[in-house]
């Protein structure tokens, strides 16, 4: 029989951050009432609103996503734009200054931050681009949101995931052969392990996915193709990934609701997995069937 403490030892070596899921992900956008509307459409709610800052929280079920509006000063940070773009992934972690030094240590870049008063300090480092990655510890019966937002009075603050919509992961655009760089970058800092090739989930699967050291979300990387894929030259965080235990019964609720799918030859929605349009040049979101 293994010794219970032996067996703490394999998760703290196979989940070194006590990786726990995502906590929020945050969008950049000049237009935070357009980019609302989108997300009440794909079934969100806003709840709350920062206490300083032109922030939004909206919500469904267990997903948290931020529209942040406020054009700060801090260098490298993606700033509002009439084009929406994924600015930030917040994960949730055991310990969050732990994970900072733990990220740090093993070659992560700091992030400096600007904490108003009565603001939380919540540690973070440079994703791709201009993207942060946030470490986040408060996410039980005491929040983040407690202390930096006030909600939105009769606002129901939990809203329920419209057809047990969840999250599945993040889309991530990547250079020309920076593939390995990348899956070393999110291995050595949290413990992702790739997917054997022939794994693959929804209708778009290329590249490389990466599974989290929880099992509850995923990172795919994915190469420009010439021709098909162009992106640039830029690195980003490109679209979100919502895991549907029955996909075409929310490509059914969200179309009711006005979303409208990519319906080609080549993509098109099925029992696998779904693709949104672009909204405002830069949301989209992709379902993926998962029965989680």
């Amino acid at each position: 029989m293994q010794d219970l403490s032996d067996r703490e030892a394999l998760a703290d070596a196979t989940n070194p951050l006590g990786l726990d899921g995502i906590e929020f992900i945050e969008f950049s956008t000049a237009k935070p009432q357009a980019l609302g509307q989108v997300l009440e459409m794909m079934g969100f709610r806003p709840v709350a609103r920062h206490r300083s800052r032109e922030v939004l929280l909206y919500r469904q079920g267990d997903m948290n996503i931020i529209i942040n509006a406020h054009a700060g000063g801090l260098p490298r940070s993606v700033q509002p734009s009439d084009v929406p773009v994924i600015a930030a992934i917040a994960l949730r972690v055991r310990d969050a200054a732990s994970a900072y030094r733990y990220a740090l240590d093993r070659g992560a870049w700091a992030l400096p931050t600007h904490v108003e008063v009565m603001e939380l300090n919540i540690p973070a480092i440079h994703g791709v681009g201009a993207s942060r990655i946030y470490f986040v510890d408060r996410y039980r019966d005491f929040s983040i949101y407690d202390v930096d937002f006030t909600l939105i009075p009769t606002v129901q603050a939990n809203p329920p995931a419209l057809t047990g919509l969840h999250w599945f992961g993040v889309v991530q655009y990547i250079g020309n052969d920076r593939m390995q760089d990348w899956t070393e970058f999110y291995g050595k800092l949290f413990g992702f392990m790739a997917l054997p090739a022939e794994e693959r989930h929804g209708i778009l699967p290329k590249g490389r996915v990466l599974k989290s050291p929880c099992g509850s979300f995923y990172l795919q990387l994915i190469e420009p193709e010439p021709g098909i894929l162009d992106v640039d030259g830029k690195e980003s965080l490109q679209r979100i990934g919502l895991g549907a235990p029955d996909v075409l019964a929310s490509v059914g609720a969200l179309r009711e609701r006005g979303v409208s799918f990519v319906e080609s030859q080549g993509v098109h929605s099925e029992t696998r997995g779904a693709l949104t349009q672009s909204y405002l040049g830069g949301a989209m979101f992709e379902l993926v069937h998962d029965e989680r």
